[in-house]
């Protein structure tokens, strides 16, 4: 049987993986698990996948030009994920090795997310909650009703398709700022990013990260926002110009922020922002369900079949470079 590497500790494991997917990896191949708590750094996981010709590496687990040179047996990395960033894939071309990635299977989970936020920004509700957990009285304050707002979203991909939708049937105007996608629903008007942030009651940021979106919202960005409008980022750490986003709120130049992600370890919000009274941080678990966690995870497990028999595995993003097959 092939022998295969799951990184993730025994707590990613239990959050990111779980017992059923565990299970069938077990039955198609020989699955070597890392039981110590700290995630592998590079030395560590060239050390303990020397004789592994299959890795399913987990986002806290970098996989550099190093691994690839040293660890002559890898075939294959897999990412039980979209986002295969923490892989050297341009070295892992060259070194013949394939890189897969998983499906979205996050997309329901950072949605409803996405709706919780709007709620709690628009009503105060966990402001309030601390506050009575505290042992002081919330201020009383008049709440936002999102029926008869506008909402702008920034990034038309798979997430904002479902997003929407749900905002619109709740009687949300809703505005979208794409440059490479097509907008055909009715019910939703394209804007360029500008004219979006000047008119958006909520800003959503759902773009992909790449180095055309680095610090796509910055100084200029929250300047064109209204101040009594809220920013939401579920999307990567690196859209956001944290000083600048720091500013705004500090100075309440904008109302509010929501953010799962941010420029801290593990794409977490950074504390420097998370601990303002204007902010609702959540530690990155837009897609920590059991549903979601369990279909990524499954991905992969389709992907080690497909392997197994042969066969070109779903996810792969350079097959045709792939030279160090069995």
């Amino acid at each position: 049987m092939p022998k295969l590497l799951l990184t993730h500790t025994p707590q990613a494991r239990r959050q990111y993986y779980g017992a059923q997917a565990l299970e069938r990896l077990h039955a198609l191949v020989d699955v070597t698990l890392h039981e110590a708590n700290a995630p592998l750094d590079p030395p560590s996981l060239i050390e303990v996948a020397r004789d592994v010709e299959l890795i399913v590496a987990d986002r806290a687990t970098p996989v550099p030009a190093e691994i690839f040179a040293n660890l002559r047996n890898l075939r294959v990395v897999m990412r039980s994920a979209v986002d295969i960033r923490n892989i050297d894939v341009a070295a892992a071309t060259a070194a013949g090795v394939l890189v897969t990635q998983a499906e979205a299977g996050f997309v329901k989970s950072v949605v409803e997310l996405a709706l919780g936020y709007l709620v709690d920004l628009s009503r105060g509700i966990s402001r309030a909650t601390a506050n009575y957990q505290a042992g002081k009285l919330p201020e009383i304050r008049v709440g936002r009703q999102l029926s008869g707002s506008t909402v702008g979203i920034i990034g038309y991909g798979r997430i904002a398709r479902d997003l929407a939708p749900l905002l619109a049937a709740i009687g949300m105007t809703v505005l979208v700022s794409d440059p490479y996608a097509q907008v055909d629903d009715q019910r939703f008007l394209k804007l360029p990013m500008d004219d979006l942030l000047a008119r958006a009651d909520y800003v959503i940021c759902l773009a992909v990260a790449n180095e055309e979106t680095e610090n796509l919202l910055g100084e200029a960005a929250f300047a064109r926002m209204r101040p009594d409008a809220f920013f939401i980022n579920l999307s990567r750490g690196n859209l956001v110009d944290e000083a600048a986003l720091a500013k705004v709120l500090a100075g309440n130049r904008i109302a509010g922020a929501a953010l799962d992600v941010g420029r801290a370890p593990d794409q977490m919000p950074s504390l420097e922002i998370a601990r303002l009274p204007n902010v609702i941080a959540t530690p990155h678990i837009g897609g920590l369900t059991p549903s979601a966690s369990e279909s990524q995870a499954m991905d992969t497990v389709r992907q080690v079949e497909a392997l197994v028999k042969g066969e070109i595995p779903p996810g792969a993003v350079n097959f045709d470079k792939w030279t160090r097959r069995r």
